[in-house]
């Protein structure tokens, strides 16, 4: 059985903004999320003092019973979770059937909560005072695991906690147990929080951005010639995945079509990144969506402003889809946002879709000479009528994805 397989439910909370019409008036407008982080002075030898945080979280009123195993990255998967469920129009006997499974990721669980819960363990060398909950609230399928409970989840439950690529994965990997018939219908999304010890394992790589620490707006600058490294962020996505017959049937509203996925491992070095492990993905995305497209009309790039990533990646989409095809990356508004930027980045791309138009690369004013000379969006937002947008994410330890989305 293959079916084809859209997107009826999306929903988000991130640095510009927790609706897809918020977010596409920020990628228009060049409202960015980056903030100097003052209260990071307090950490030695941190370098960097950029991040992208959510300010304005939206308050909820939640039965305590089914959120006190949730950190805060376990809260952000469930507010993006909630409205694109709610507007799904999916019932909650529905989601307790069985027909509907849920694949989810993050990097790791709640850093703030392991924080807690190692510093008085170590200093007092006792579990003494430690509450039951709060590793339910930092092991890796936090998001997913809490998700599931909060739902009541039956289906099948994919735990994607494969840093950068977690929310791409999900997606993924979403898209194909529906298609095959596997499950009627997947909740799929990436979540993370920020925390400084994110910014620390990137900034003991010398990979973050530290001289723009006092000129926030700055930075990151992907593609770049002056870009100095990353900015992490936070945010969590999620979309509602179904087949195109069973959304029809119902009368959902659909946002896009997921025609394409692909995935692979460079299997060469735990960091490094590689020109034809990256188009690999690409490539096998392509010949997932075989006949169901054209061309690309957009290509939204991993891109997170680090000296050897960007020019490997440009490399790798030169190969596949040729100089001709807009391309921009949209962290220099949200930062990195890690196990989230996949699940965000598709979203924004199906915003670019509805509403016609292309986010440009923030920050880009002088290309690196070293990226491969490919079709910049630079500047302003560029009016575009996008049929096909493909989005790549890739993580460490070589793991590469590549989805295409389409218009209905």
């Amino acid at each position: 059985m293959t079916r084809r397989v859209v997107v009826t439910g999306m929903g988000l909370v991130s640095p510009i903004g927790h609706a897809a019409s918020d977010v596409a008036r920020a990628l228009q407008e060049d409202r960015h999320g980056i903030a100097h982080m003052s209260e990071w002075a307090k950490v030695g030898q941190l370098e960097t003092r950029l991040a992208a945080p959510i300010r304005d979280l939206p308050p909820r009123s939640w039965p305590r019973k089914k959120v006190r195993t949730m950190g805060r990255v376990g809260l952000l998967a469930t507010h993006a979770t909630e409205a694109a469920v709610e507007e799904s129009g999916l019932t909650p006997d529905y989601l307790r059937s069985g027909e509907v499974g849920l694949a989810y990721g993050s990097t790791h669980g709640s850093s703030s909560e392991l924080e807690s819960f190692c510093t008085k363990l170590f200093r007092d060398n006792s579990f003494q005072g430690l509450a039951s909950s709060t590793y339910l609230k930092f092991m890796s399928h936090t998001c997913a695991a809490n998700l599931a409970l909060f739902y009541g989840i039956r289906g099948r439950i994919i735990t994607t906690c494969s840093a950068c690529v977690s929310g791409s994965q999900a997606i993924g990997y979403g898209y194909e147990a529906v298609r095959s018939g596997i499950q009627e219908v997947m909740i799929c999304g990436g979540a993370e929080e920020l925390h400084f010890i994110h910014a620390g394992v990137f900034d003991i790589m010398y990979a973050t951005s530290t001289r723009y620490n006092d000129r926030p707006e700055c930075s990151p600058r992907p593609f770049d010639a002056d870009r100095d490294g990353l900015v992490v962020g936070e945010g969590a996505g999620t979309l509602v995945l179904e087949s195109y017959e069973r959304a029809r049937e119902r009368g959902a509203h659909i946002h896009g079509e997921i025609v394409g996925f692909g995935t692979n491992c460079d299997g060469g070095h735990v960091t490094a990144p590689s020109r034809v492990g990256m188009a690999g993905a690409m490539r096998l995305a392509l010949r997932d969506a075989g006949s169901a497209i054209k061309q690309i009309d957009y290509v939204n790039a991993h891109a997170t402003a680090t000296e050897i990533g960007d020019v490997c990646e440009s490399g790798a989409t030169l190969d596949v889809v040729g100089d001709a095809v807009p391309i921009s990356s949209t962290k220099g508004f949200t930062g990195h946002t890690l196990g989230a930027s996949g699940a965000l980045e598709a979203i924004f791309c199906l915003a670019m879709i509805r509403e016609g138009f292309l986010a440009p690369s923030r920050g880009l004013d002088n290309l690196d000479p070293a990226c491969a000379p490919l079709s910049y969006v630079r500047g302003d937002a560029r009016a575009a009528k996008v049929q096909v947008a493909m989005t790549n994410n890739f993580a460490f330890g070589g793991i590469n994805t590549s989805l295409v989305i389409a218009k209905v």
